[in-house]
C-alpha cells in the first residue's frame, strides 16, 4: 500500500481499514429453497464490475471507495 490516504468524512489520517471484495455469483434455487453458485454466463445475470478496493475510516467508520480517500489526500496536500 503506497498511497496516502485521508478521510472525507472526519479528515483523519492515520487508520483504516481496507477492505478487499470477493464476488461470487448466486442464484435462488426456489426448488431447494437456498442460494446455490451460479454460472457467470448465466443469462441475464451481470457481472460485478465494482471496485475491487473498499476504505473504512478506522476513526469514524466511513466505508466508500478508496478513490475518494485517494483523492481527499491529493487535494489536501494542494
Amino acid at each position: 500500500m503506497n498511497q496516502t490516504y485521508m478521510c472525507p468524512s472526519c479528515r483523519a489520517k492515520t487508520r483504516f481499514n481496507v477492505i478487499e471484495q470477493v464476488v461470487t455469483p448466486v442464484m435462488w434455487n426456489s426448488n431447494e429453497g437456498e442460494y446455490e453458485a451460479a454460472e457467470e454466463t448465466a443469462p441475464f445475470h451481470l457481472a460485478y464490475n465494482g471496485p475491487d478496493k473498499r476504505v473504512q475510516c478506522g476513526s469514524c467508520g466511513l466505508v466508500e471507495d478508496e478513490i475518494r480517500f485517494i483523492k481527499m489526500a491529493e487535494n489536501a496536500g494542494r
